[in-house]
Parts: C-alpha cells; sequence; structure tokens
C-alpha cells in the first residue's frame, strides 16, 4: 500500500466520522419541527391564511418526516449499501428543502401591515436558522445552502416593499447569515479537531495493545524458552554426571580397562557435543536477535549451492536408505551464500531425519521476478494447526522424548530469522500421512563473474606466546594442558595482576595472543582485563574474549570491542581455529 492510498483511507475514516456525526446531531431539529409550526400558526391565524398557514405546517412535517426516515436507514445501513459520500448529499438536499419550508413562512407571514408580526416572524426565522446551521455544521457544503434557503423568501419581499424599514431588515438579515457562516466555519474547525483527536486516541490505545499483546507474548515464548532451554540442558549435564561418577568409581577398583575407558570417553564426548550443540544454537539465536550477524549479499549461482547440497548429504541419504534427488537449476539469486546454505541445511536435516526409508527432493520452482527453492519428503506431515508452531524454539512434533539424536529444535527457530535477517520469505506446506514442503523464496539476480577461491591457510607456528585470564580455575587448568598439548607457550593465571607476575617471572618472552574470560572476580570484565594487559606488555596484542552469556546486550557490546569472541562450552577444534585466526590477524 503506497502513502497515498495510506492518506486517503485515512481521509476517508475522517469524512465518514463527519458524516456520521452530522445525522446523530440531526434530531434536535426534527424535535423543534415537530413542536413550534403550531405556535406560528396560532399566531398568523388572523393575519394569514389560515389553509396556506397549514400547508405550510404539514410541509414541515413532511420533510421532517422524511428527515426522519433518511436518518433511520442511515443507522440501518448494510455494510455493501450507498457510500458515505451519498449519505451526505441525501442529507444535504432534505435540509434545504427543509430550510426552504421554514423561509416560506417569510413569505406567507410578511404582514407589512402588522409590523410586530414581521417582528415575530424575523425571531422564528433565527432562530430556526440558527439550529438548522447548527444540525448541518460537520458538512461545510451545507452550510449555506440552508441558510439561503431559509431567509431567501423574507428577503425577496423585503425587496419589493418601498419603506426604507425594509432595507434595515434586509442588512440585518445579511449580517445574520455572515455571522451564522462564521460560527458555522468556527464549529467545523472545533468539531474536526475533536474527531482528530478521537482517532489519534483511538490509535494510540490500538498500539498500547498491540505493544502490551508483543510483551506479553514475548515474555510467554521466553518462560516456555527457557523451560525447555532448562530441560535439554539438565539432560546432558545428568548425564555427564552419571558418566564422571562410573569413571570415578572404575578408578577406586584400580586400574581402568582400555575398552572400559574408550567406551567411556566416548559416551563422555557425546554428552558434550550434545551440550555444546546446545548451547551455540542458543548462541545462534541470541546472536540473531541482537542483530549481529553480517549479511554479505551477492550474486549467486544456484546450481552449484544445490549440487554441493547433494553431496554433502548423500552419505547420511543412503545410511538412512533414503532416495535423495537433486534437480539443480542455471538461476543466479541475490542472498548471503553461508546463510542461505544454513537455512537450506536445516530443511534437509529435517527431512531426512524423519523420512527414514522415503523420498527427498531438492529443486527449484520459477515464481515471477524471484525462485523457490524447496525441500519436499515423504515423512509423517504436520497437522495445519501445527505449522506455525514448528518454528519456535525447542518444538519437535515427532520428537516426543527430546532424544537429542533427532536435533534440538532450535533449527526452524534458526531458520525464521535467517530468513526475516535475509528478506526471503519461507513457506511450509505438508499433509499428514504424506509429507512436507519447506521453501524459501530468493530474488533473481543476473550472472556474476567468477571469483577466485581464497587459497588455504597458513600452518600456525608452535612458538606462539599466548597469555590466558580466567577466575575459575578448572577451567584454566584446562585450556592451559591444551595450549602446552599443541605445542604453545602458554602464561596462565586467575587475574590480571597475577598474569603479569607469572610474565615477567619468565623473562617477559614476546606475547603474540591474550584470551580472556569475560566474566572476572571483583567486576572486571574480559575488556578491562586485556586493556590492562596490554598497557603492562607495552605494545598492541591481538585478543580472543570466551564467555558464557548470550543476553543479545552483552554479545553486541562484544561485537563492538572488535575482538574475537569464542562461547563456551568451548570447542577444541574452534579454540584451533581462532587462535590460529586471531594470531595470524
Amino acid at each position: 500500500m503506497t502513502i497515498s492510498q495510506t492518506d486517503a483511507g485515512r481521509e476517508a475514516r475522517f469524512q465518514a466520522a463527519l458524516i456520521d456525526f452530522l445525522y446523530r446531531q440531526s434530531y434536535g431539529s426534527m424535535i423543534a419541527s415537530l413542536v413550534v409550526p403550531w405556535p406560528v400558526v396560532y399566531v398568523l391565524r388572523n393575519a394569514a391564511p389560515v389553509a396556506e398557514l397549514l400547508i405550510w405546517a404539514a410541509a414541515i412535517q413532511a420533510t421532517m418526516g422524511a428527515r426522519w426516515l433518511l436518518v433511520r436507514r442511515y443507522f440501518r445501513r448494510s455494510a455493501g449499501g450507498p457510500g458515505i459520500a451519498t449519505w451526505a448529499r441525501r442529507f444535504t438536499v432534505l435540509s434545504i428543502l427543509w430550510s426552504l419550508s421554514w423561509g416560506a413562512l417569510g413569505w406567507i407571514g410578511f404582514v407589512p401591515a402588522q409590523p410586530h408580526l414581521i417582528a415575530f416572524v424575523c425571531i422564528v426565522l433565527t432562530g430556526m436558522s440558527g439550529g438548522g446551521v447548527s444540525s448541518v455544521a460537520a458538512h461545510p457544503p451545507a452550510h449555506a445552502r440552508v441558510l439561503l434557503a431559509m431567509h431567501a423568501p423574507f428577503a425577496i419581499r423585503c425587496m419589493m416593499q418601498d419603506d426604507p424599514i425594509f432595507s434595515l431588515y434586509l442588512v440585518l438579515q445579511a449580517c445574520l447569515i455572515v455571522v451564522s457562516l462564521y460560527y458555522c466555519r468556527i464549529n467545523y474547525r472545533s468539531l474536526s479537531e475533536t474527531v482528530a483527536l478521537r482517532f489519534e486516541n483511538v490509535a494510540l490505545v490500538e498500539r498500547l495493545e498491540q505493544e502490551r499483546d508483543r510483551a506479553t507474548a514475548a515474555n510467554q515464548a521466553k518462560t516456555r524458552f527457557l523451560a525447555a532451554a532448562s530441560h535439554d540442558l539438565r539432560q546432558p549435564l545428568h548425564a555427564l554426571g552419571l558418566f564422571t561418577a562410573t569413571l570415578a568409581a572404575l578408578a577406586r577398583k584400580g586400574d581402568v580397562r582400555r575398552t572400559e575407558a574408550q567406551s567411556l570417553a566416548g559416551r563422555l564426548q557425546a554428552v558434550i557435543g550434545s551440550l555444546g550443540g546446545l548451547l551455540h544454537g542458543l548462541i545462534d539465536v541470541s546472536r540473531l536477535d541482537a542483530g549481529l550477524v553480517p549479511v554479505e549479499r551477492r550474486p549467486l549461482a544456484l546450481g552449484q549451492l544445490i549440487s554441493g547440497l547433494g553431496e554433502e548429504f548423500a552419505v547420511q541419504a543412503r545410511d538412512r536408505d533414503i532416495s535423495l534427488r537433486v534437480v539443480t537449476s542455471h538461476a543466479w539469486v541475490d542472498s548471503d551464500p553461508a546463510l542461505l546454505k544454513r537455512i537450506l541445511d536445516n530443511f534437509l536435516s529435517n527431512a531426512l531425519r524423519y523420512a527414514p526409508g522415503g523420498r527427498v527432493l531438492i529443486g527449484c520452482r520459477r515464481r515471477g521476478d524471484s525462485i523457490e527453492i524447496q525441500v519436499v519428503d515423504t515423512g509423517p506431515g504436520i497437522p495445519a494447526d501445527q505449522l506455525e508452531a514448528v518454528f519456535e524454539e525447542f518444538t519437535q512434533l515427532h520428537n516426543p522424548h527430546r532424544d537429542r539424536q533427532q536435533g534440538l529444535g532450535l533449527g526452524l527457530a534458526i531458520v525464521r530469522r535467517l530468513a526475516d535477517l535475509l528478506g526471503h520469505a519461507v513457506t511450509l506446506r505438508s499433509t499428514p500421512g504424506r509429507g512436507s514442503t519447506f521453501a524459501v523464496r530468493v530474488p533473481l539476480a543476473a550472472p556474476a563473474a567468477a571469483v577466485r577461491m581464497a587459497g588455504p591457510e597458513p600452518e600456525a607456528s608452535g612458538a606462539l606466546g599466548i597469555m590466558v585470564v580466567d577466575d575459575d580455575l578448572q577451567g584454566l587448568e584446562g585450556i592451559a594442558a591444551l595450549l602446552s598439548a599443541w605445542g604453545y607457550r602458554a602464561y596462565v593465571a586467575p587475574s590480571v595482576e597475577e598474569l603479569c607476575r607469572r610474565h615477567d617471572r619468565a623473562g617477559t618472552p614476546s606475547v603474540h595472543l591474550i584470551i580472556a574470560d569475560y566474566r572476572l572476580a571483583g567486576g572486571l570484565t574480559g575488556l578491562n582485563a586485556i586493556q590492562q594487559t596490554i598497557a603492562h606488555l607495552g605494545y598492541r596484542v591481538p585478543a580472543l574474549i570466551v564467555t558464557g552469556d548470550t543476553s543479545p546486550e552483552r554479545l553486541r557490546e562484544l561485537a563492538a570491542s572488535g575482538h574475537a569472541v569464542l562461547h563456551k562450552p568451548l570447542a577444541p577444534d574452534l579454540l584451533w581455529a581462532a587462535i590460529r585466526r586471531t594470531a595470524s590477524g
């Protein structure tokens, strides 16, 4: 919808409100038309033909009845009836006829020989014209017409007289019309401001209700998110404690057999891998919510991406006895290669997980100036009332026992956030018992020139000196042992002061990297520790921050620091890669 269409709709609602007010305030003039004519007939019965007075009174009653019927029809109108402009025009026509009926009194009751009766007629017309223009104040096109229709007959009779007094009547009448029009204008402005203020108040209330509903939904979502995360965190920690206790019990009995140690080590690694996967998934969600995932859009060859996905998932499909069919495309699309691949990775992982022994297809369909990449499976399908729920965190319809080997329920939640970040539409169609189709729509792009792939990274040097500060002694011992096993010169301590003293006692050898935990004792942060360590060394050193904090605010703060960030639990391969990348940069 364009801005002009929005403005037009707002103006239409504004005019509709004014016309509604026009009809609602018309009852006062109708009551006056029901009562006032009969005293007028009584006063003028000896000065004017009674028959003409009765016809005049009947005409007023008829126009009043017509207006009453019109008002009734307006308030009983259906949605498909005439537009608001038609109702305004009908009201204006009947108002003019009603004014002419009253204006006829200025002709019938004009008795030059009895000035007191002329004064009486003037008073009646002045009173009714005031009420008449007030009843049409919400519709400016009717203002002047109603006044002229009511005063024209009396003005004509005055112009037909030779006595100068009637010229004075004309001047007074003109002044009355001008003043009435002025106050009509003032009333219309006040009424317009009132209606506009009412619309603003309604809009403000709606926005407040939307914000309230959004905050309530966010709070409920956070509660569900934390409850599910707590459950999935407790499970691997529970297993980790049991396996550790088993290892300790075997050690107390004597030497642990190689096969038992290998078996326990494998199980521990599996549990730690599951725990790390969950925490990294939570970090991904937090990074996306904090807006810290960079987007690098460029023209992308879709066929190359889809072929690569087919090769990557071929072994997994074969292990699950799934027929994986890949239909490539020669199209180019505008997207971020890494983020788009991650979306399709999640689609394929879900399809292969829930369609064992079935069929999975990844292909494309042209949709105007975009292309829809589809992943179709023959799995159990998803009920219609659950199509939106599957994109929420920790939702796994076909994994009620929360088997972590079937995933954590964060993949599609991340897909929704990535798609929003890229501006790509994600759709899901499914039929229970027949399968599902996950799709992402990506805009087409012109083919780009070939880009030379980057060469392999240089090997890391074992002579690197690394300073580590972490007040968690167990974590400090673990990373010190790992760095020493990799051949690095590691200087570790729980505080910056102790770290600097140990470095000085070693003869102040060169330091190539600082690794700091974010939360340190005494309210110190990793950023403060890095600054103090660099100040002690006297030269710039690249740094790596390790944190377990996943709040969006903290992630934004760390991203703004410019330092590389790793999240706990540390995966050794990620730590190795980060050291090579940071120290060499």
